[in-house]
């Protein structure tokens, strides 16, 4: 491996010269410093990152922490979140957290050690008080930390309306509800928005709500007790989409089709909902902008563009995609 020992011998200039061409930092004459980047070119010498991160006690690295890396959503945010980034002139560690404290707070550490410039965050367990001991920018995405938090969210409330009127306009009478992970809050919103809409249904009681886990055999087994329990249901919102394609296998296993017995509706817009059979009806959050957003909005606050008390609290619209399922 090409070290900074070899540039300065190449170009017959001191260790201590090479460091601050390649730092930006100090003087540098003209002449010496063409001939330090022709070496550099000519060895094709990589900088050590970790050791001018830890000389400089900082990086051009972001943390970008989510819950479950396994649901597809958050692969698809990371992804918009990297894009950004390497266009921004950042790279990026993921970490995923598996809603754990003890690993969240495991990882805050670690990305503080490797002094990242900033950290966007996917998190139901982070406190504004954790957040604050990092003295670095954080983002909030998905879901909300803190009103002070910089954030990108969407219309769930509003998406969950949508999804349930719309099986309303298709004709089911008994519309039932997968839920997300309780205490989540966009959990919670989408289950407000479905209960805005039926709530007031003289047939409607808790018990049309099933809890399932934001992942699909928790909603598979959450499907067969509801429908077990209110054979009559021919409608479900599921709060995510990967619930509701565990929603479609359980109506299967149950012997019942799917629309013609029971239309199903997801929330997410995820690629996997197109390869599903049927397709799944899905409400869409505009994914790729979320993580886009929210990376612009890291960058400009790691970069003293923006200030925190600028508007920074942001909620993206979301659209209901019709499909095979309903």
């Amino acid at each position: 491996m090409i070290s900074i020992k070899d540039v300065a011998k190449h170009a017959g200039v001191s260790v201590a010269t090479v460091s601050r061409v390649l730092n930006n930092s100090g003087y540098v004459g003209q002449d010496t410093r063409m001939k330090v980047e022709k070496a550099i070119q000519e060895l094709k010498y990589k900088p050590n990152e970790v050791a001018r991160s830890l000389f400089k006690k900082q990086s051009s690295t972001i943390g970008l922490i989510v819950p479950d890396i396994t649901n597809p959503f958050f692969p698809e945010l990371a992804r918009a979140v990297e894009d950004t980034a390497i266009q921004l002139g950042y790279n990026v560690i993921l970490c995923n957290s598996d809603e754990d404290e003890q690993k969240e707070q495991n990882y805050l550490d670690v990305l503080q050690q490797q002094y990242v410039k900033g950290i966007i965050v996917s998190s139901n367990t982070m406190t504004a008080k954790q957040i604050e001991q990092l003295n670095i920018p954080v983002v909030s995405i998905d879901r909300v930390i803190s009103k002070g938090l910089p954030t990108i969210v969407v219309e769930n409330k509003k998406g969950a309306m949508m999804a349930t009127r719309f099986l309303q306009s298709k004709g089911c009478r008994r519309i039932g509800h997968i839920k997300g992970n309780s205490g989540v809050v966009n959990a919670e919103e989408r289950c407000e928005g479905y209960k805005e809409i039926v709530g007031g249904e003289p047939w409607f009681e808790e018990t049309y709500i099933a809890y399932g886990q934001y992942d699909m055999q928790s909603s598979i087994q959450a499907t067969m007790e509801l429908l077990q329990r209110h054979p009559d249901i021919d409608g479900i919102f599921a709060a995510n989409d990967i619930m509701a394609i565990g929603a479609i296998k359980a109506a299967y296993q149950l012997g019942k089709k799917v629309p013609q017995d029971i239309a199903i509706v997801g929330f997410d817009g995820i690629s996997l909902s197109k390869a599903t059979t049927p397709e799944l009806t899905t409400v869409q959050q505009p994914i790729y902008e979320m993580g886009e957003k929210a990376t612009k909005m890291l960058v400009s606050l790691m970069e003293r563009q923006q200030t925190m008390d600028q508007e920074n609290y942001k909620i993206l619209d979301v659209s209901l995609i019709e499909r095979e399922s309903t």
